[in-house]
């Protein structure tokens, strides 16, 4: 009896570092080339859970941005707020310009919870050296 108290005890832990494990397993933090967010963007095109973010001023936004992307302003002091408004099990491709504000917003969007994000490599920038589409 005593030992099929502690079995059961073990698995109980066992059970519980498991799940843990998969669910830090099911997170994707990733940077991609422009490429790779080009045929990630087709390959949704008509999916409501996947979600681009541009994370550039408003007037960066205003000036050319990528098609069906929201603003959500870096600099905005409500900035991770509203990142924490959103639905976390959604996949999200973020860029900025070159890549330095969506480098520092990974790690806030896997702090508060989200399940899948991609940064564009190199941003915009990178993003339209490559010839894809940008709209006003």
């Amino acid at each position: 009896m005593r030992h099929a108290k502690l079995f059961l005890a073990l698995m109980m832990v066992a059970a519980a570092l498991l799940a843990g494990c998969s669910s830090q397993q099911s997170q994707v933090f990733k940077t991609i080339s422009p490429d790779e967010a080009y045929k990630l963007i087709q390959e949704n095109a008509n999916n409501p859970d996947f979600v681009i973010i541009d994370i550039r001023t408003p007037q960066e936004y205003k000036s050319g941005h990528i098609p069906k992307a929201i603003n959500i302003d870096y600099y905005s002091p409500t900035f991770k707020e509203e990142l924490n408004k959103l639905d976390k099990s959604k996949t999200y491709l973020i860029y900025c310009r070159t890549g330095h504000r969506t480098g520092n917003t990974m790690p806030i969007m896997k702090e508060l919870g989200f399940q899948k994000v991609y940064e564009i490599r190199g941003g915009i920038t990178a993003w339209a050296s490559k010839g894809y589409p940008v709209v006003k």
